[in-house]
């Protein structure tokens, strides 16, 4: 009988851009994601990234969870994701307001559920992994946040996206920002090897 292995640990820290964020159209935004799974001894590293022409920064975290959990299955089938943002739409969403909103049927108890398709969507991207959903504070320090959001608005400025998995530039970003004496104590690693 075969072995069956245990689902890939991945650590996803994810951010979101939205120039303008809804004011006056066209408001151009874009996501990201800095995906981490353990290689041998050390850490593999991609980035995943998307745009839209005009959206809203809620609209981009939905777009961006599900673009990621969907290429993570493409990649692996099943992982054990760690999914850390600082939305709180997207991660009080997974975390409190899905589960209620599909015993009433899709319905908040207040009427309709915004961005209706897009939670549907995710919630069917997320069913393919077992998946915890973190909320981490935004600009706050955080290196790994930090990074995510460079891309995020890079990607909604230039209208760019990776079309999948890219090698990460996150250990060159991190090492200018320590040229410049910023996360010089830095750990990259330490987050992942602890939830493994």
């Amino acid at each position: 009988m075969p072995e069956k292995t245990a689902p890939i640990r991945v650590l996803v820290h994810a951010d979101e851009s939205c120039l303008g964020n809804g004011m006056e159209p066209p408001n151009p935004g874009g996501n990201a994601a800095l995906i981490e799974a353990p290689a041998g001894d050390s850490v593999a590293r991609w980035d995943l990234y998307e745009c839209s022409p005009d959206t809203t920064n809620n609209r981009m975290a939905l777009a961006g969870a599900i673009a990621t959990l969907e290429w993570l299955h493409r990649q692996w089938r099943k992982a054990r994701v760690t999914y850390v943002s600082d939305s709180e739409y997207l991660i009080k969403g997974m975390n409190e307001w899905v589960p209620g909103w599909v015993t009433r049927g899709w319905r908040r108890k207040g009427g309709a559920v915004e961005n209706l398709p897009l939670w549907q969507k995710l919630v069917q991207a997320a069913g393919g992994h077992a998946v915890e959903w973190r909320w981490v504070r935004g600009h706050n320090d955080n290196p790994k946040n930090e990074y995510a959001n460079d891309l995020a608005i890079r990607a909604a400025e230039r209208q760019e996206r990776s079309n999948g998995l890219v090698p990460s530039g996150f250990d060159t970003w991190l090492a200018q920002r320590r040229a410049r004496r910023q996360y010089t104590d830095y750990d990259p690693d330490q987050e992942l090897h602890e939830r493994l």
